[in-house]
């Protein structure tokens, strides 16, 4: 009789572990379940800023991300889980589906961090993070051509963002708290070659000073009080001011979680339920989070081999970006 495992999670690191398990799993003892809460399949969230090259999704899709193919794969998208009963070993769904496991692996993610600044959830605030905010960035931007974006974050992603504001025919804008752009991975001489890298691209950058509130006008503008007193006026605001482990599901069902957040796991990447794994950028492993896609495919890849009966553990990660 098949064992049932039900993964939380159908982006880069869920879709991974499905890969995996299926190819090592030459006697079919699991039956999986993925539960996505994107109407999309898993994609290429790492070349999200290539989407507006053509704005098909299709171009991000990963292989096989639908497993059309495989019996022993079901796919659930656009239906969020909301509760999991750690006694009774089951999950339940906004649309109310009950399934039972025998393995549960939690692949959450992250969700991008909004400061807590005053007006920051005004009509023409957004994140930068799936499909869905893109087009809907586009949208607003498509209303004011040649109108300021604004991106609060300095960051790799954030000039990611802020190029693709340009690429939207805006003026970007780049405000960082931070003396240098990306500058926990530049010095300073790195950070003003960056700085004039960027400018030339028409960019313009505001560092050591941070945002201090968002005035929405009854135009729809939007005006960004910075703290050197400066004001912006623009059509659209991306927060990229990092991001945070969505652990929320793990601390309502009571698992064990890490001192600055996310699920605490043992180096196999099992939680405080000997169920229940957590892979990804929502496992803290020995308590420490990964916020990159490489160490998310090994705890994949050690989840896999442990419901096969091996002992693979978490060998450590290059940081470097």
């Amino acid at each position: 009789m098949n064992k049932k495992v039900v993964v939380i999670g159908h982006g880069m690191v869920g879709h991974r572990f499905v890969q995996v398990l299926r190819e090592r799993d030459a006697t079919d003892q699991w039956q999986v379940t993925v539960l996505g809460e994107e109407a999309d399949a898993a994609y290429d969230r790492v070349a999200l800023s290539s989407y507006i090259d053509s704005w098909d999704r299709d171009t991000l899709a990963l292989t096989g991300n639908d497993y059309a193919e495989d019996p022993m794969v079901t796919l659930h998208l656009g239906d969020p889980v909301v509760g999991i009963d750690r006694t009774n070993q089951t999950v339940s769904t906004a649309a109310g589906t009950v399934l039972d496991y025998d393995a549960l692996v939690m692949a959450t993610g992250s969700y991008p961090f909004v400061p807590p600044v005053p007006g920051g959830d005004a009509e023409g605030c957004f994140v930068y993070r799936t499909m869905d905010d893109l087009d809907a960035i586009k949208a607003t931007a498509d209303k004011s051509p040649g109108s300021a974006g604004v991106v609060i974050g300095g960051g790799l992603l954030g000039l990611e963002a802020a190029n693709a504001l340009r690429l939207m025919g805006l003026a970007p804008h780049v405000v960082e708290l931070n003396p240098r752009l990306m500058h926990l991975q530049v010095d300073e001489g790195g950070g003003a070659l960056l700085t004039r890298l960027v400018t030339d691209l028409g960019l313009t950058v505001h560092t050591s000073v941070s945002t201090q509130a968002i005035e929405k006008a009854a135009d729809g503008t939007l005006s960004v009080q910075l703290s050197d007193g400066s004001t912006i006026d623009a059509s659209v605001l991306v927060f990229s001011a990092g991001i945070r482990p969505r652990d929320e599901l793990a601390r309502e069902c009571g698992l064990e979680l890490a001192e600055r957040g996310g699920i605490f796991t043992d180096l196999g990447c099992q939680t405080s339920d000997l169920h229940i794994y957590a892979i990804g950028e929502v496992a803290a492993i020995e308590g420490r989070c990964y916020g990159l896609v490489a160490p998310g495919y090994t705890t994949a890849e050690i989840v896999a081999d442990r419901l096969l009966g091996g002992s693979a553990q978490f060998p450590g990660a290059d940081l470097s970006t």
